[in-house]
């Protein structure tokens, strides 16, 4: 195949507008995909009550570990086709996707198999009381079967995106999202069928949303599939999951993360006048609307992707340099406003959730105001670990999410819920957050400033042209 003469807009339109183009669609997208969570949390603590509320929460980090393989395969995909065409080497990017297409397809199928049979266990291990034990295990089981196109949308999100139509993907979601928000209350209240009714209109959105993202493939522009390399070769496989391994970690961490901390919720919260239960499910609903606030930060991340990993490709490191430094400006502005919102109306959040329990409310804004006290320095790690991963840096990548959850967020939960229970394990988090934002400033300085050594940028250059 000749290589595609036409100047890539990549490499042509202005910065800010490539970001806009390519960071509210996936932001829509992903904020859809996280309603699925949300909608059932709501019609969950209006129909089922807390221990219902706690049920959902438990299988929450399921959801978040099928997202990490889907963004690693996805994310890696696109990256390594954004660097390929940077570099006109078409052949090799029209093998990634069919690469990543075999991959997905066969993750799902093992992720969906592996949840139903050890469904009892992974209860246990995410952090159920005895009181949310059986919901727990029947919403679980339930979920289960939209596990492979649970992982298809967020996979094809990073790969469509990096094919040029980022708005492709947020139709896929929002549709599954409608009919999962159309089917959940009639299961839930009408057919009494509780949370198990909820996981089935999940399933039934996710099924939609993956048929169509599948669709998609017959549309493909600027790579095609090719049937002799849908059986992955050892060579490109590795490439896609080094470029995809920051995102599984990432959302590995997150995880981890989670289960961590309702283990510390249920542990602790036992200690205070709110109760394992009510501190748990508070838990589990703060972090389904800090998804929200997330999806946006991942829609600025995974929009430089792209624009990154095909100049630093084509040799245009200045424009690189300027996405950074945009980018970075508009994570922070984001995380400020996001941090306004979590302080002054965490009472007002809470109540969309159950509004008839003071109890819950009052631990709610105490939760909210403890966990994110330093939200507003939030955004820069995501950008930094994109960059990273936008041009072919996955080493820098890596670290950022590891400190920030691994060495800084678990550790440190862990050590201060010792000495100041609940508390002490929410507190961990701002210190973890004002951490990895040092931490990711120090690494960005440094790989400008090894750019200038190469000769790349111009010393003390800080302003760049657009285009």
């Amino acid at each position: 195949m000749e290589p595609n003469l036409q100047p890539n807009p990549l490499e042509t339109d202005p910065i800010p507008k490539l970001i806009v183009r390519y960071a509210v669609p996936t932001s829509l997208t992903l904020m859809v995909n996280y309603l699925y969570n949300i909608v059932d949390q709501i019609f969950v603590g209006q129909g089922v009550g807390i221990t219902g509320m706690a049920a959902t929460n438990i299988a929450f980090p399921l959801t978040i570990l099928v997202n990490a393989v889907a963004l690693m395969l996805g994310d890696g995909c696109a990256a390594n086709i954004s660097l390929c065409l940077g570099r006109k080497e078409q052949r090799e990017a029209d093998s990634t996707i069919s690469h990543a297409l075999t991959l997905i397809l066969a993750s799902g199928l093992l992720a969906a198999l592996a949840c139903g049979i050890f469904a009892p266990q992974i209860v246990v291990l995410f952090g159920a009381t005895s009181t949310a034990y059986a919901e727990s295990l029947s919403y679980m089981r339930a979920i289960a079967w939209g596990i492979p196109f649970q992982l298809l949308c967020p996979a094809f999100t990073a790969i469509i995106r990096a094919d040029g139509s980022p708005q492709y993907m947020m139709k896929c979601m929002m549709t599954g999202a409608v009919i999962n928000l159309i089917l959940d209350p009639i299961f839930i209240f009408p057919l009494k069928m509780g949370v198990v009714g909820a996981g089935i209109a999940t399933v039934i959105g996710q099924v939609a949303a993956g048929c169509l993202a599948l669709l998609y493939l017959r549309r493909l522009k600027t790579v095609h599939i090719r049937r002799e390399d849908l059986r992955p070769t050892r060579k490109l496989t590795c490439r896609i999951l080094a470029l995809g391994l920051p995102s599984l970690l990432t959302q590995m961490l997150s995880a981890l993360v989670q289960i961590t901390l309702n283990n510390l919720m249920r542990a602790y919260g036992a200690a205070t006048v709110y109760g394992s239960d009510i501190a748990l499910s508070v838990y589990g609903m703060m972090m389904k609307v800090y998804q929200i606030a997330h999806s946006m930060f991942v829609g600025v991340s995974s929009a430089i992707q792209p624009i990154n990993g095909y100049n630093f490709g084509a040799n245009h490191y200045a424009r690189v340099q300027k996405t950074f430094h945009i980018a970075s400006l508009i994570a922070v502005g984001i995380s400020v406003v996001w941090f306004l919102i979590f302080m002054v109306f965490p009472r007002q959040i809470a109540s969309c959730f159950v509004s008839d329990n003071a109890l819950y409310l009052d631990c709610a804004q105490h939760c909210f105001r403890l966990y994110m006290l330093a939200f507003f320095l939030y955004g820069l790690h995501m950008t930094s670990a994109s960059f990273f991963q936008g041009i072919g840096r996955p080493g820098k990548s890596l670290l950022i999410p590891l400190a920030r959850q691994g060495c800084f967020l678990i550790p440190l939960a862990l050590l201060l819920s010792r000495s100041f229970g609940l508390d002490g394990a929410l507190l961990a988090a701002p210190i973890a957050d004002a951490l990895a934002f040092l931490l990711c400033l120090l690494l960005a300085r440094w790989e400008f400033r090894s750019w200038r050594r190469k000769g790349w940028l111009c010393k003390g250059e800080r302003k760049y042209r657009a285009s």
